[in-house]
C-alpha cells in the first residue's frame, strides 16, 4: 500500500487530480515527490506537503485530510484511494473506475460526471456532491456515489445514470435530473424540482413542487430489486424500499417521466 502522510494543514489549494495509484506506479518516490500539486505561483509539489512512501500496489492511502485537497480521484481508472480525513471539492469526479473513501466530508461536487467505481464519503458533502459543474451536461453518470451523512442543496443535479445514496439531503435533491436513482433517508424541499426522468426514494421531505401529482401506493417488482440492491450498501435504505410507498409522478413542468417514492404514513 503506497501512503501520503500531509504534513500540515497546505499553504494554499492542492489539486490531486494526476495522484492516483497507476500514475505513481512507474515512478520513484523522488520522482512522485516532485509532481506540480499546487494552485498558485508558488508551484508547490507533491513532495512539499507530503511524505511519500511507494510500493507499486493499486492502493493509495492519504493520511491526513484537509479542505484544500481538491480532485482526489478525479482521474482515477482502477485501483484504490482512501483518504484518512476530509478533502476538498469535486471529489472523484469525472472518475471511470476503481474505489474512493473519504473517512472525513467532501467538499461540492463530489461525483461529478463520474461514469463508473464508487465513491464513499463516511461523514458529510457539501452542495452540489454528484451534480453537474458550470456548463457540464451531466452530474454523476454511472458511478455509485454513497454519502453517509447529510449533503448540501441541489444534490444529483442533472444526474444522468448511475446511485446515489444519502443520510439526509437539503433542498433541490435530483434537480434537473435525467435518469438515475436517488435514496436517502430524508430530503429537504422541491425534490426533483425540473427532473425529466429518474428515480427518488426518500423516507420523509419538505415541500414537494405542485408540478408533481400523486399516484398512489404501489407494489412493484423494481421496488422489491431496489431494496435488494441497496442492501450491501445500507439495510436502512433498503427496508425504506422495501416498506409501503406513495409514488409521485412529476416534474410535469417538464417531460414529467420522473417519480418521487416517499414512505407512506
Amino acid at each position: 500500500m503506497s501512503t501520503l502522510t500531509l504534513r500540515q494543514e497546505p499553504p494554499e489549494r492542492l489539486d490531486l487530480l494526476h495522484v492516483t495509484p497507476l500514475s505513481l506506479k512507474g515512478l520513484s518516490e523522488a520522482e512522485a515527490a516532485r509532481l506540480p500539486v499546487g494552485t498558485s505561483r508558488r508551484g508547490l509539489t507533491l513532495g512539499d506537503c507530503f511524505t511519500v512512501s511507494l510500493d507499486g500496489s493499486d492502493t493509495l492511502t492519504i493520511e491526513g485530510g484537509s479542505s484544500r485537497l481538491d480532485r482526489v480521484g478525479a482521474s482515477l481508472g482502477g485501483g484504490a484511494i482512501r483518504v484518512v480525513g476530509d478533502v476538498g471539492q469535486r471529489l472523484g469526479a469525472g472518475m471511470a473506475s476503481g474505489s474512493v473513501t473519504v473517512t472525513g466530508s467532501a467538499g461540492p461536487y463530489a461525483g461529478s460526471g463520474a461514469t463508473g467505481g464508487t465513491i464513499t464519503i463516511e461523514g458529510d458533502a457539501g452542495d452540489h456532491a454528484g451534480g453537474a459543474v458550470y456548463a457540464a451536461k451531466a452530474g454523476l453518470d454511472g458511478a455509485t456515489l454513497v454519502i453517509r451523512g447529510s449533503a448540501g442543496d441541489y444534490l444529483g443535479d442533472r444526474m444522468r445514470r448511475g446511485t446515489i445514496l444519502v443520510g439526509a439531503a437539503g433542498a433541490h435533491a435530483g434537480s434537473r435530473m435525467i435518469a438515475g436513482t436517488i435514496a436517502a433517508l430524508s430530503v429537504g424541499d422541491h425534490p426533483g424540482y425540473g427532473m425529466r426522468r429518474g428515480t427518488i426514494l426518500a423516507g420523509g421531505h419538505g415541500a414537494l413542487s405542485p408540478s408533481f401529482v400523486e399516484t398512489g401506493t404501489h407494489d412493484l417488482v423494481f421496488l422489491r430489486l431496489l431494496a435488494r440492491s441497496l442492501r450491501a450498501l445500507s439495510p436502512a435504505h433498503a427496508d425504506l424500499a422495501a416498506g409501503a410507498l406513495k409514488r409521485y409522478s412529476g416534474d410535469l413542468a417538464t417531460l414529467g417521466k420522473g417519480e418521487v417514492w416517499v414512505a407512506a404514513g
